[in-house]
């Protein structure tokens, strides 16, 4: 493969972006800075920004058009659609997304995500597994839970939990308050995710796993992370832009597209996650991309199932904050490429030299009306709202794939 220079770009790098270009050699970045070569293949960027490509940790379904709008080169596929709780689907998962989609899939914690039995992990491990996953559920069971953590330390292998006390929560599809009061909705309180959250952090510290909470969106919750980071612990946060950008508002009329897992919170909790953001307590901005049809969304609240699409608004909804001045730009592909990466042990997700050459020109202040309409996106709360921001083209490896 000949290389590649992209020039005429404006490379996100810590510092900001600075005018330049990059040239890649293989599926590798090669160089920054340097001018087009001799029998190089060049791509005119326009002024544009170059970023890492996003590596969104944590999507329930492959969908490459999805991906692919969004600037999305990777994912990390979560267990539980697949059922990835064995080395065969693992390897199936690992191959499903070639040659333009990188998928890594994340093994299940225990057989069937019943919370019960301990899966082979170093086999899934050496199947190409880059992460384990209690899947949508808590561990109830302590005992079991401790096992899995001490199994990730072992392996050197991050764990991704929820954290929602299954107890407390039970089969509730809102938040307790006054919107869930006023609605007639089942609910669970807020602290079912404080709950969990405590006694997985004894876990972790008792077993030295590297554990990442899938989504925290409690202020509680957040605290708990907060001090747990402060003293020494290796623990991570991540959210999707559901609990950034809406509040248990938005599930007035019984839309179900705001039917999400965990349900919606209070404005207070929505604004503790905006916090968490700009102070570095949530490290990972995901989709949580859970694609479904209307026979799952169109029926009463209380039947829908959770889940939005969210690969495609992934990076608008992100940018948002930047233009909120919540975060920079490259704080922002710190959340959404370089610790998702660094959690699923990638060389990838920073413009360096010998990293993986995944990248996305991005128009920050681009224009756009999301249509729920468009592709798979058919369930997203975002539907007919205003955004900024979109991938003008996608590498993978050196090769442009979208």
């Amino acid at each position: 493969m000949s290389d590649l220079v992209i020039t005429d770009a404006r490379l996100l790098l810590p510092s900001g972006a600075e005018a330049g270009s990059l040239t890649c050699r293989g599926d590798r970045i090669a160089a920054l800075g340097e001018e087009t070569r001799a029998g190089a293949n060049s791509f005119d960027a326009a002024g544009a920004i170059l970023a890492p490509a996003i590596v969104d940790l944590g999507v329930f379904a492959v969908d490459k058009p999805a991906c692919h709008a969004g600037g999305i080169a990777r994912v990390g596929l979560m267990p539980d659609s697949e059922m990835l709780d064995s080395p065969a689907p693992i390897r199936f998962a690992a191959r499903s997304g070639k040659p333009d989609l990188w998928v890594h899939p994340i093994a299940a914690a225990t057989r069937s995500l019943a919370g019960k039995e301990l899966t082979e992990l170093a086999l899934m491990r050496e199947a190409g597994a880059r992460a384990v996953a209690t899947g949508r559920k808590w561990i109830a069971d302590s005992g079991t839970m401790l096992r899995v953590l001490q199994s990730c330390a072992a392996l050197d292998l991050t764990c991704i939990v929820t954290a929602e006390d299954s107890g407390l929560a039970g089969d509730a599809v809102a938040t307790s308050g006054p919107i869930a009061t006023r609605f007639g909705l089942s609910s669970a309180p807020a602290e079912a995710e404080a709950l969990a959250i405590a006694r997985d952090l004894m876990l972790a510290e008792m077993s030295g796993a590297r554990v990442h909470f899938r989504q925290v969106t409690t202020a509680r919750g957040l605290e708990l992370v907060r001090r747990a980071r402060a003293d020494g612990l290796d623990v991570t946060a991540g959210v999707s832009p559901g609990y950034f950008m809406l509040s248990d508002l938005a599930i007035a009329d019984f839309r179900t597209y705001a039917r999400l897992s965990p349900p919606l919170r209070s404005e207070d909790d929505r604004q503790a996650v905006r916090e968490a953001i700009a102070d570095g307590t949530i490290s990972v901005v995901c989709s949580s991309h859970d694609p479904l049809g209307s026979e799952d969304k169109r029926l009463p609240f209380a039947d829908a199932s959770p889940g939005m699409a969210g690969a495609r608004t992934l990076l608008p909804l992100t940018l948002s904050l930047v233009r909120d001045r919540v975060i920079d730009l490259p704080r922002a592909f710190d959340l959404l490429a370089a610790e998702p990466a660094r959690l699923l042990g990638l060389e990838t997700g920073q413009l360096a030299e010998g990293y993986a050459a995944d990248l996305v020109l991005v128009d920050p202040e681009k224009p756009w009306i999301v249509n729920a309409q468009d592709g798979t996106d058919t369930n997203t709360p975002f539907d007919r709202q205003g955004v900024e921001g979109r991938a003008l083209a996608l590498f993978k490896g050196g090769k442009r794939i979208a």
